[in-house]
């Protein structure tokens, strides 16, 4: 049985790709550019918001300049619409239940400017997850594990007994980094070849098969 679980946010606890999607259209449709489709998007994210901005610019438009005023629209249009399509997972609020009542201790760890994550992680899931570390000024994204090490040092979280989950390859190398197992989520933005070639300890397709997981046992939530 696992102690304590770390999470990533968009694409394992949320399903964040509509709002992150409409807001970058919304930028390309303002300044002329093509836009993107969703399953792009579902591509694009993962390490952070400004190379999501960078990845949906035109190749011929990534200049300083372009690409801090496309980030600066980016961010007033989704912190106005952040919630609008945005959900938990089937499954996720149960699971989560599951981990309080069996006294898992639960933090995220998320590529989203710190207090945009907590803003989130408070809106959607209140107190079912204390601990709550997104990208700060100075530490260097996922999968870096430098942020992962400093949650874990909040959370007294002994890596023998702690697992990282997420829906992406780079949530898999930031588990590895960090010297924990990691859990691949398929509900998520990326496939089940992504994750294997990455090298997840285990591929889940439902939060119930993850419970058992985490605690070791069938029948979980």
């Amino acid at each position: 049985m696992y102690q304590t679980v770390i999470f990533d946010l968009d694409g394992t606890l949320l399903n964040t790709i509509d709002d992150l999607g409409d807001a970058a259209n919304w930028v390309c449709q303002q300044n002329g550019w093509p836009t993107h489709t969703m399953d792009e998007y579902k591509t694009f994210v993962g390490n952070g918001i400004p190379k999501l901005v960078e990845r949906f610019t035109p190749p011929d438009r990534r200049d300083p300049h372009t690409l801090e005023t496309a980030l600066a629209q980016f961010q007033r249009r989704y912190d106005a619409h952040k919630e609008d399509k945005t959900a938990p997972y089937p499954g996720i609020l149960p699971l989560l239940e599951a981990l309080s009542e069996g006294n898992v201790t639960v933090g995220v760890l998320s590529n989203k400017d710190d207090d945009m994550a907590r803003q989130v992680i408070r809106h959607y899931f209140g107190g079912r997850v204390t601990f709550v570390q997104g990208r700060k000024q100075g530490v260097a994204p996922k999968p870096d594990p430098t942020g992962l090490f400093q949650l874990m040092e909040k959370m007294e979280a002994d890596p023998a007994t702690t697992i990282f989950v997420g829906d992406s390859d780079v949530d898999i190398a930031t588990g590895h980094n960090g010297y924990l197992p990691a859990i691949g989520v398929l509900w998520g933005f990326r496939t089940f070849e992504e994750l294997n070639r990455a090298g997840a300890e285990y591929i889940v397709d439902t939060p119930q098969a993850l419970a058992e997981i985490i605690f070791g046992q069938k029948g979980t939530i």
